[in-house]
């Protein structure tokens, strides 16, 4: 008798990508969503960078922080892109930190987030960005446009000359502050192993 292989089930979907969309496109950050949901901040960014799935507690949860039914959450399916999408400035995600003198546009596309992002920093004089770091392997790769910064990695500090730019490792507490008296500007890319 000749037998015939099994049919293998479907794998589940990988909702990373889609709980990253849906969280940016409402402005929140992991912690936002961490202490909304109450699930913990490092089990979200393991699930938006496909390292684990969540439970149903835990993806029930989620869709009830984010006001969308768990379906969508757990949709397999991708909203159709068109050939050439264009953002109005508008459209563009933007982490306001007015209280620390910062504003970050995030200009790399959503399905990205967590692997491979990119943004536009800009920094009022006196302003900083400080992280706390990022996941093991992290780097940032910041280019400044217009003013003066000075980048800070675990207590080390070097100024960042216009048009330069400063390549450090981000699973490290770090800062970059405007120590200028006008407007600073930057490009800022995060890269995560």
């Amino acid at each position: 008798m000749k037998k015939t292989a099994a049919a293998l089930p479907p794998a589940p979907p990988e909702v990373g990508a889609t709980l990253q969309r849906m969280r940016l496109e409402r402005g929140l950050t992991l912690e936002d969503l961490s202490r909304t949901a109450g699930v913990s901040k490092s089990m979200l960014s393991q699930i938006e960078r496909e390292k684990a799935n969540p439970t149903i507690a835990v993806a029930w949860r989620l869709a009830n922080a984010l006001g969308v039914s768990i379906a969508e959450l757990l949709s397999a399916e991708t909203p159709k892109v068109d050939t050439i999408r264009m953002l109005e400035p508008h459209e563009t995600p933007t982490l306001p930190g007015e209280h620390a003198g910062y504003v970050l546009k995030i200009l790399g596309p959503m399905e990205l987030a967590g692997r491979f992002e990119w943004y536009e920093l800009t920094l009022a004089p006196n302003g900083a960005l400080v992280s706390n770091s990022h996941d093991p392997g992290a780097t940032e790769h910041l280019t400044l446009l217009q003013g003066s910064v000075e980048v800070e990695v675990d207590g080390i500090k070097k100024k960042l000359k216009v048009g330069g730019t400063a390549r450090y490792e981000a699973d490290k507490n770090h800062a970059i502050r405007n120590i200028g008296k006008a407007e600073a500007k930057a490009l800022m890319v995060v890269i995560h192993r």
